[in-house]
């Protein structure tokens, strides 16, 4: 049998090093092995990576000489960063140059950086149509990420810059699943009016990165954007009734409102949904839905994902 290749997995524990860890570790004739970079390696999830044949190996993104050391003798590298951790924008820079630099010192071969476009290509700091937040961006977890592109593409090692879109995850993580309103009836809420809104399973974005190192040198040096689907808020709504068999309304707020929820981060998010509405052609475009298949034949529409995942979603 043909030596295996190693790819080290950054963020191996998490959504979407997770989905690409489980796509190697499940693929019967993998021609890769995982390597899953962890800051915990006693971490229940890290146990379980470990008892599914993955080297479990402890790094941290703020330390640059952790990495390299992480990263020596794989072939691949799949670097994300998750803002959502410190909320800073610089932190997340500097993770990023820390991936890159540790990638190009540790000779890997291929890098794939999960990405998001710098949204200040579209909307100048001085474009009043929404808030700039931190003095400095327009969208701060999207911009560090598109700005952080610059580290992987003159570091010399060959990359992909992977764009993903709206994790339908977040209905389970991240609370965005149907609430009750005041008059009881249940509601999504996105600032997006009557826009589609690309989304992905995370597991998907794992099992396209897999397609992607799969294909060698083809999507070497050029940007990927992957999408399960493009659905309007409207459709999501429609959705949820459909696999729950309850009334699920959409609440297709302003973007100023959104921006005003009391959650950490609903101004950065409201000016996210806001940039994926106002340039939606140009967002929806970069993320292909077939081209998403090709790398990925097993691609999750938003219904099955659902249908999938009912029991994580209390409706």
């Amino acid at each position: 049998m043909k030596e295996q290749k190693i790819i080290a997995v950054v963020g191996a524990t998490g959504a979407q090093g997770g989905g690409l860890a489980d796509a190697i570790l499940n693929d019967p004739n993998s021609s890769f092995k995982v390597r899953a970079i962890t800051r915990n390696s006693n971490s229940e999830k890290s146990q379980q990576l470990k008892q599914k044949g993955a080297e479990v190996v402890e790094a941290d993104v703020d330390d640059k000489a952790s990495l390299v050391k992480a990263f020596k003798g794989a072939y691949g590298a799949f670097c994300v960063t998750f803002f959502w951790e410190h909320f800073s924008p610089e932190k997340e820079k500097q993770q990023a140059k820390n991936l890159a630099e540790a990638a190009k010192e540790a000779g890997v071969e291929h890098v794939i950086w999960s990405t998001l476009e710098d949204t200040r290509k579209w909307i100048p700091l001085e474009d009043n149509r929404m808030p700039t937040l931190m003095e400095a961006y327009k969208v701060p977890h999207l911009d560090a990420k598109g700005e952080s592109n610059k580290y992987f593409e003159n570091s010399g090692v060959p990359y992909t810059l992977l764009h993903t879109s709206f994790f339908w995850d977040n209905f389970i993580t991240f609370g965005m699943g149907p609430q009750k309103g005041e008059d009881g009836e249940l509601y999504i809420t996105f600032p997006m009016a009557d826009k589609k809104l690309p989304g992905i399973a995370a597991e998907d974005i794992g099992k396209s990165a897999l397609g992607i190192f799969k294909a060698g040198e083809k999507y070497q040096n050029k940007k990927v954007g992957i999408a399960g689907e493009h659905l309007t808020g409207e459709q999501m709504a429609e959705t949820f009734s459909n696999v729950y068999g309850k009334k699920v309304h959409y609440n297709a707020v302003k973007p100023e409102v959104y921006r005003s929820f009391d959650f950490p981060g609903a101004d950065d998010l409201g000016n996210m949904f806001q940039f994926k509405a106002d340039f939606e052609e140009d967002y929806c475009k970069a993320r292909d839905v077939e081209n998403t298949r090709q790398l990925d034949p097993d691609l999750l529409q938003f219904k099955p994902w659902l249908q999938k995942n009912k029991e994580r979603i209390q409706v």
